[in-house]
């Protein structure tokens, strides 16, 4: 089975859409692990509405308000989780009907998936905040209008899905189009190097630094795109205070590496 472990803070109306998204997939074997980094009731509210009759087991994990700790809440997210293979998504995200599919589909032995993300502009993102539900075949009949608008910055990785195959590999660890609000592996692999560390707070670069130490372990990276794009509301970056520091630390550990 699968668990999606599914990262929160205090947006209750782009989560809605999410899990929305979530409960139409063609593929419903798989689990949601919601990782609460402290979220204020309005979030619980609106999870304990939808665990009435969701699809699927939903699960809220959840954490007191200390400032940004993803890396702490997924690390407890992990060792809750009854599948095998974990997808790790945003709650700012909204995904397509064959999510779950599309990353079943690339999961492979000794392998981990970065996913990639179409961004949404501020105007769309809010518009679509405004639909009463998730309607996937309302927006993707406006595909093409919302790309001529600037609406979404990608058109034809939501029109087009290419399979699988040795092309998805890297052959060694880049740091770009690493996406933690996108990305897999399994558990088994994510215990081995003992989660994300969490030693690692404040916004940024939490998600390399977890895809560095699995290929550090052998683990070969697979390349998601043009199979599993999610939507990516806009948002501000509230505080990115640390994430010079967080990129110094995995720079080290290459480095490090490389000698």
């Amino acid at each position: 089975m699968i668990s999606v472990l599914l990262a929160t803070y205090n947006w209750p109306q782009a989560l809605k859409l999410c899990l929305e998204s979530l409960s139409t997939q063609t593929d419903l074997d798989f689990e949601i692990i919601i990782a609460d980094d402290g979220s204020t009731s309005d979030t619980k509210e609106l999870i304990a509405g939808a665990q009435v009759d969701f699809p699927v087991k939903i699960t809220h994990l959840w954490q007191e308000d200390l400032g940004f700790r993803k890396t702490r809440i997924l690390n407890q997210a992990i060792e809750a989780s009854d599948g095998d293979y974990l997808i790790f998504l945003d709650g700012d995200c909204i995904v397509q009907p064959d999510f779950i599919t599309q990353h079943r589909k690339l999961s492979q032995a000794n392998h981990l998936v970065t996913g990639s993300r179409v961004l949404l502009n501020d105007e769309l993102s809010k518009q679509l905040l405004s639909w009463t539900h998730w309607d996937f075949k309302k927006f993707i009949g406006k595909l093409l209008g919302y790309r001529l608008s600037s609406g979404i910055n990608k058109y034809w990785p939501l029109k087009l899905k290419l399979g699988d195959g040795a092309w998805r590999d890297y052959k060694k660890f880049v740091w770009r189009r690493i996406k933690g609000c996108n990305m897999a592996c399994w558990k088994a692999d994510a215990q081995t190097i003992g989660g994300f560390d969490e030693s690692m707070t404040g916004w940024g670069h939490e998600d390399a630094d977890f895809v560095f130490r699995l290929q550090n372990k052998g683990v070969i990276r697979k390349s998601g795109s043009w199979s599993t794009e999610v939507l990516h509301l806009y948002h501000r970056i509230n505080d990115q205070s640390n994430a010079a520091e967080n990129a110094r630390r995995v720079r080290e550990k290459i480095l490090a590496k490389a000698r």
